[in-house]
């Protein structure tokens, strides 16, 4: 973020932040995802990367509508919740089975919530510059992200928390 005067170029930096941390959950996503064990953890991580290239696009969009080159602005936030989720996930790891599939869990929603504030803070940006499609498809994002959040937190407190605390 260089020399922004205007509300208008701070949503156009956070688009292209959003964009960036988007990319680096999808990076990261795609390691984690092959050491979920749980079938519905799996499918909840595959529908998630689906939704991330869709959000990415319509940030792409937005990005483009104002005028901007149409470029990523490197996600710092992003980046030091993707090195937790790596090493909490892959490099320091719990062997295969609830428990990790349960620190997986806890990496993502971690990197969702990142999102789901983000998003929110654009959408919230959009609004007061009366660019209402924005808002609109800002807002379609946030709930979708919320959604991917609820699914989870449902899967870990009715099945992968109750057979990480089981595994003794």
């Amino acid at each position: 973020m260089s020399n922004i005067s205007s509300l208008e170029e701070l949503y156009a930096d956070e688009l292209k932040d959003l964009w960036s941390a988007n990319d680096q959950m999808a990076k990261v996503l795609k390691k984690i995802a092959p050491k979920a064990t749980h079938q519905k953890l799996k499918t909840i991580l595959s529908n998630s990367q689906e939704g991330i290239a869709k959000h990415t696009e319509v940030l792409k969009e937005l990005i483009e509508g104002l005028d901007q080159k149409v470029k990523k602005e490197h996600c710092r936030g992003m980046q030091g919740l993707v090195e937790e989720a790596t090493k909490h996930t892959i490099d320091d790891a719990p062997e295969k089975g609830p428990v990790l599939d349960a620190a997986i869990i806890a990496q993502y929603q971690r990197m969702t919530h990142y999102g789901i504030t983000g998003f929110g803070t654009v959408a919230a940006f959009a609004g007061a510059l009366k660019r209402s499609e924005d808002k609109k498809a800002l807002d379609t994002a946030v709930a979708e992200i919320a959604r991917g959040d609820e699914l989870m937190s449902e899967l870990a407190e009715a099945a992968i928390n109750v057979q990480a605390a089981d595994k003794k």
